[in-house]
């Protein structure tokens, strides 16, 4: 039975809401809702938005549901509107999201906020560590990046912008405070709307705290997932909206040569997913590029890959550095499948 001193204690701790968007996830979604459930913060809710899942997803999802634990079914229109249905749903004074896919540490949630120091308040935006995974967790490697750390929110947007790098959607505890200020998710991004959406909720912040003992395990799955944009015109087209909201936001904070410098990187690390074939995206990104005092250049293929365009043509070499990374990858997913 529990003492006094504890029935008085855990209401006063925050209740976060753990939001789930779930689409055709049948084979990971039950470990993605355990991983919520086991999490040693207690004083949580799950809400699980099923969106329009043509397998058995909402009936996995619907086996975990308890008094903690909602589910709920709508018509499929993108994560982006699953989780803001989510989120519209949820009573939480923190939001924790978490894809489908995705499993968080036991003690993810309690790390956090055992990482706020004194004088930290609800604008203060909590961020963790990350690793890829196939199947074994144990398997998970996790790399830090110049983003691991403490950071103020134009220096945060400087080096994901400037250097290429990216927290995944799950290391993020949120307060309501800076998820109403941010806003909700955009449903046009079809592809890093993640991307775009942290960027926001930096901007409603005053600074990230950063905790590594907190963990998130981000699974790889096929070419399909919303990450990948392949050949998907659509996709290009969302790519091209994120990318330009991201460097408005940027630019919002600070305007200098170094701001400038960040987003033209950032244009031309992205830039070979519309080169050739999308000449119009390329014209936008060109015209930014040279607001911004500079120009994008043909993209560099990787060396692995480079030696194919003189003999085949750039297109070719592009093909081959798109797709076989993307067969090794299946293969590894099935043997590690196969160990798991």
């Amino acid at each position: 039975m529990a003492s006094p001193n504890e029935l008085i204690e855990e209401p006063m701790k925050p209740l976060v809401s753990i939001l789930i968007p779930a689409y055709n996830a049948e084979e990971f979604i039950a470990d993605a809702i355990r991983s919520a459930i086991a999490q040693t913060w207690r004083h949580k809710e799950i809400i699980v938005v099923d969106d329009g899942s043509t397998d058995g997803t909402a009936e996995v999802a619907r086996g975990f549901a308890s008094k903690n634990v909602v589910v709920l079914s709508k018509e499929n229109q993108g994560a982006a509107a699953a989780r803001n249905l989510a989120f519209q749903l949820s009573q939480g004074e923190y939001v924790q999201w978490l894809d489908a896919d995705d499993l968080l540490a036991p003690d993810k949630i309690e790390r956090q906020f055992a990482a706020l120091c004194e004088g930290d308040g609800e604008r203060t935006l909590l961020s963790s560590s990350w690793a890829l995974f196939y199947y074994r967790t144990k398997r998970a490697r996790f790399i830090p990046t110049s983003l691991w750390q403490d950071l103020m929110p134009v220096e945060w947007l400087l080096r994901k912008l400037g250097e290429g790098h990216c927290m995944q959607t799950a290391t993020w505890l949120t307060s309501r405070a800076i998820a109403e200020a941010a806003g909700p998710w955009d449903s046009r991004l079809h592809v890093d709307d993640d991307g775009e959406y942290f960027c926001r909720a930096l901007l409603a912040s005053e600074g990230t705290r950063f905790s590594p003992e907190a963990r998130v395990y981000y699974r790889v799955t096929p070419s399909s997932r919303v990450s990948h944009i392949g050949v998907s015109d659509k996709k290009k087209d969302a790519m091209v909206i994120s990318m330009k909201l991201q460097i408005q936001y940027l630019r919002s904070l600070e305007e200098s040569a170094r701001v400038q410098k960040a987003c033209l990187a950032f244009m031309q690390n992205l830039y070979v997913n519309f080169y050739p074939e999308r000449p119009d995206l390329m014209a936008e990104l060109q015209a930014l590029a040279r607001e911004l005092g500079g120009r994008l250049e043909e993209p560099r293929l990787g060396w692995k890959y480079a030696w194919i365009k003189p003999i085949l043509g750039f297109n070719a070499a592009k093909l081959a550095q798109m797709t076989l990374p993307l067969l090794r990858t299946s293969l590894l997913r099935r043997w590690d499948k196969a160990m798991y």
